[in-house]
């Protein structure tokens, strides 16, 4: 069995004592496979260090996260498309907009404006987009009914949406939906969601070091969590746990193509 963790930030200081028992872990779970979005300027030396020392299993992707577009944020995305252009990158992300805290709002028409350049970016380097939304599902909207064509696909990343939402992101064409941790809190009403979701739309994901699934809720996340999350979907959906890991790292593969 065979599993993909499509978002993860290992280069996070949390994991700078144990990664390599945190990739061991994960290879016995059986994820190959751990794409690690860039956030900003400042974990683009971590993200390439630690793409380098394990290049089997971790693939990096490039871009400015909403939470950093500030007063400088066009100096950032000089650093991104840079980097885009000269490295080996299989995606941009993490990008979108975030609402979710008073400081970013200040930000917006910013947040805005990255958030179309790298969409435009990764069009035109034929690469996928992971796309952050908190709080921002409308102005997220808003963006890709502009933005969406067949050159446009990539993850709404840690989805946690209504089912107008999900179809409206299916409606597109060109996305997946990355459920993560979330999804097994008792609170949580992404089952419901996903149970009129069909498995072919959705990828797996951790946010590691963030959002841990149960039972290990109140620890730092990793990679090897995405096991609990597969078995959690499989649950919801009533099928095995097999059946889960061997479609949704087929769409997983798909849109890292």
């Amino acid at each position: 069995m065979q599993l993909i963790d499509t978002h993860a930030h290992l280069f996070w200081d949390k994991f700078d004592a144990d990664l390599d028992q945190v990739i061991e872990r994960a290879k016995k779970n059986g994820i190959n496979r751990i794409y690690n979005p860039n956030v900003d300027s400042s974990t683009i030396d971590k993200l390439l260090q630690i793409t380098e020392k394990y290049p089997d299993i971790i693939f990096p992707t490039m871009g400015l996260h909403p939470s950093s577009v500030k007063e400088d944020f066009e100096k950032e995305l000089e650093l991104v498309e840079n980097q885009l252009n000269n490295g080996k990158f299989y995606g941009v992300g993490e990008i979108g907009i975030d609402l979710y805290w008073d400081e970013n709002k200040k930000f917006i028409n910013q947040q805005i404006e990255a958030f179309t350049f790298q969409i435009r970016l990764a069009k035109k380097l034929k690469l996928p987009i992971i796309i952050h939304a908190r709080k921002s599902f409308n102005e997220i909207f808003n963006v890709i009914d502009k933005e969406n064509d067949d050159q446009l696909f990539g993850i709404f990343h840690c989805f946690s949406g209504n089912i107008g939402q999900a179809e409206k992101i299916l409606e597109y064409g060109g996305f997946k939906l990355g459920i993560g941790g979330v999804v097994t809190y008792k609170t949580s009403k992404l089952p419901k969601v996903l149970k009129k979701i069909d498995l072919n739309h959705l990828v797996l994901e951790t946010d590691s070091p963030f959002l841990t699934p149960e039972p290990f809720r109140g620890h730092r996340n990793e990679s090897a969590y995405i096991k609990d999350i597969a078995i959690k979907i499989a649950e919801i959906k009533d099928i095995s746990l097999y059946d889960v890991a061997e479609i949704t790292t087929k769409n997983a593969l798909e849109i890292f193509s």
